[in-house]
């Protein structure tokens, strides 16, 4: 971890102290996913409209639908290749040196997806722990307008991928039958965990062999992470020490991208994310889901 940053959370004071510094990248992650209404309800949109209305000063909104996307996937929010994240990050200004700190109005998922890509491909990141939310409950100032402050010319970030942080569907079957070690933990709540809500995917329920840990639940009822102390009692009750490497998923990787953080920081350096989640798993029929 860069000595710009104290590790993978951050919170308002840490940040209002640093806006000014060029070499610290504000990015508002927020994009839209609105609960299903039926099955087969998928609705998902930019957040870009959100940033420029209200945002932090000097922020760009990094569209997880857009260029934070690989559009070539068979499922939504799919991670882009190392090369165009790369790119991407370089057309917001975050260049070879910088660090980012990533924050949403959404509870922080969609904040801790961005920092998970970008972990994955060593550059510094954080999140701002309780996002817009917290910034705003503090007193601190917001900006609007669609290009608040220019974006410099910047040496794009020479992507180093990091081994282990995500998983694909083979490896999460062969998990799921006991043929590969690992634990699989379903990050959705509890209604899309057993099939009682209805789902944006082609099937309810979750791949067995799974574990339930919501990752709402790892929240305060601010939107920021449960103190150290909660948030090892919340894990520990779903898992031990010794269940590992932890393969986490949700719907679409982005609640899983939020208990992927609060396992980081909880010390575990044995979390990987499966990417296609529960849309990519339910679209073949050949692959179980248990209710």
């Amino acid at each position: 971890m860069t000595s710009l940053l104290p590790g993978p959370l951050v919170d308002d004071t840490w940040l209002a102290a640093r806006l000014d510094d060029p070499r610290v990248v504000v990015l508002d992650a927020t994009a839209l996913l609105p609960s299903p209404r039926h099955d087969g309800d998928y609705r998902c949109a930019s957040g870009r409209a959100a940033w420029a209305e209200r945002h932090l000063p000097g922020s760009r909104h990094a569209d997880l639908t857009g260029d934070f996307s690989d559009h070539d996937a068979p499922y939504h929010f799919a991670v882009p290749s190392p090369e165009a994240l790369a790119a991407a990050l370089a057309r917001l200004g975050v260049g070879e040196g910088d660090a980012v700190v990533a924050y949403d109005n959404g509870g922080g998922i969609w904040a801790a997806r961005l920092w998970w890509m970008l972990r994955a491909i060593s550059v510094p990141a954080a999140v701002l722990d309780g996002g817009l939310a917290a910034w705003e409950a503090a007193g601190r100032p917001l900006a609007s307008g669609a290009e608040p402050v220019p974006v410099p010319a910047v040496t794009p970030v020479t992507p180093v991928p990091r081994p282990g942080l995500w998983t694909d569907v083979d490896e999460v079957a062969a998990v799921s039958r006991g043929e590969r070690p690992g634990v699989l933990v379903c990050a959705l709540p509890t209604g899309g965990f057993d099939g009682t809500a209805p789902t944006r995917y082609t099937r309810r329920g979750h791949i067995p062999a799974s574990r339930s840990l919501p990752g709402r639940e790892l929240l305060d009822s601010a939107g920021r992470l449960l103190p150290a102390p909660e948030l090892a009692a919340r894990v520990g009750a779903v898992l031990t020490t010794t269940d590992s490497p932890v393969v986490l998923y949700c719907g679409g990787g982005i609640s899983a991208a939020g208990a992927a953080l609060a396992l980081t920081l909880l010390g575990r350096g044995d979390v990987s994310l499966y990417d296609g989640s529960l849309e990519e798993w339910s679209k073949d029929p050949a692959l179980p889901l248990e209710l």
